[in-house]
């Protein structure tokens, strides 16, 4: 660990800042939303347009990076970030927002490939998966840090917003003045859909629906906050918890996975997050129950991403787990573009409960359909690959690399067992 930290300590630096800046415009935007008099379909239309640009940049920043290098690209494009953020509270409107939201999820898209293009650069077979571990944490204390800024600021002025700017600019120090010579930069031809389909089912299934999960508690928490009359201080709490759940989570329920079949694991994990929504769907007046049920959620929706990738490469021959990658990716992107779209429907049409409703019915129908999965396919003769953290905010990079590592490490045991 402390060798990646030699290796890594200002790129992770600079992402941690990157993340605060993240976390704090959205769920800044979500509270400042509703004091602009903004409604919830619209807030959700801004919040979902976030994973649009995301989506798209996960396929043009590539391009870009091979056209005029990774410093040029991380540069550029954590200036737009920068820039953007600083224009929200002057053009307060949903068409405004959207746009600036497509661009903004454009540009953190680009700057993730091209960070985790360099952190896999400087990690080597040995630590690329603690390289992974400690870029999971730093990405959470990255989003549970801003929390805490937004908690004594002044949403309805302008310090956030140029805070959050500040901190996305101060990102570039660390990270391009320290950088180690400009990497290759190849990624895998995606797998077509429908192969991946017909291989996992289930991880496919799984992934859409963990889109919509992941982009309901990253871009809708602070809308349903707003909808459901909590104070600023317990909406930071809100959105702490769950990415709290996550951190501490993420381990137990990957050693778990090594040691059980990973469809009982993944029928479970996605149960007990379905029925923490349900309870605080049925007793969203104590405050206690909301936080609770989002430290579940979070620990049980962002795991479940990297099982899924698990899952789905344990039917998969080493040379197209990163092929599949880019599939299972796309799918999830779009699960996350709907995801914010259907909540805020929901909302105007029965309250700001439906968030939870939603989030309950999403993880309770994996549970479901992982269970049925189980009564259709046997997994005698499958041999379960490597589980490696991975968080559903990261590009395609970090997913490629996770089973990348997870191919070294299989064969590494192939090798031991020989």
């Amino acid at each position: 660990m402390f060798q990646v930290l030699s290796r890594s300590w200002a790129l992770l630096l600079g992402m941690m800042f990157l993340m605060v800046g993240n976390g704090l415009q959205g769920t800044l935007l979500g509270i400042r939303g509703s004091i602009e008099g903004f409604s919830t379909f619209e807030m959700s239309i801004v919040m979902s347009a976030y994973f649009a640009g995301f989506l798209g940049g996960s396929k043009i920043a590539p391009e870009l990076i091979r056209r005029v290098g990774h410093v040029r690209v991380f540069a550029a494009l954590a200036s737009f970030i920068s820039a953007i953020l600083i224009l929200y509270p002057m053009f307060a409107h949903p068409v405004a927002w959207a746009l600036g939201r497509v661009a903004i999820g454009f540009c953190f898209s680009g700057v993730y490939v091209t960070a985790e293009s360099w952190l896999n650069n400087s990690a080597d077979n040995t630590n690329r998966g603690k390289a992974l571990s400690m870029y999971m944490i730093v990405q959470m204390i990255g989003i549970v840090s801003a929390q805490a800024v937004l908690a004594i600021g002044d949403a309805s002025g302008y310090i956030l917003f140029i805070i959050a700017s500040v901190l996305v600019s101060i990102s570039f120090a660390p990270i391009l003045l320290s950088i180690s010579p400009t990497p290759a930069f190849e990624t895998a031809k995606p797998m077509p859909l429908k192969t991946l389909i017909e291989t996992s089912p289930l991880g496919c299934f799984g992934m859409f629906a963990l889109g919509g999960v992941f982009s309901a508690q990253f871009g809708m928490s602070a809308v349903y906050g707003t909808s459901a009359g909590l104070t600023i201080t317990q909406i930071s709490l809100f959105v702490s918890s769950i990415y709290v759940g996550a951190l501490f989570m993420q381990y137990p329920i990957g050693w778990f996975s090594d040691r059980v079949d990973r469809r009982l694991v993944i029928l479970l994990v996605a149960a007990l997050g379905g029925v923490a929504a349900f309870l605080a769907l049925l007793n969203s007046q104590y405050f206690v129950t909301i936080l609770f049920a989002g430290f579940i959620m979070g620990g049980t929706s962002n795991p479940l991403y990297s099982l899924l990738i698990a899952y789905t490469n344990d039917y998969l021959e080493p040379d197209d787990m990163a092929a599949a990658s880019g599939g299972l990716v796309f799918i999830s992107g779009v699960g996350a573009i709907a995801g914010p779209l259907i909540i805020g429907w929901m909302m105007d049409q029965f309250g700001a409960q439906a968030f939870f409703m939603v989030i309950s019915i999403l993880m309770i129908g994996l549970a479901i359909y992982a269970g049925f999965r189980m009564t259709q396919t046997s997994r005698e003769g499958i041999e379960d690959g490597a589980y490696t953290p991975v968080m559903p905010s990261s590009s395609l990079i970090a997913v490629e690399v996770a089973s990348e590592f997870d191919i070294e490490t299989a064969l590494l045991d192939e090798t031991k067992d020989a």
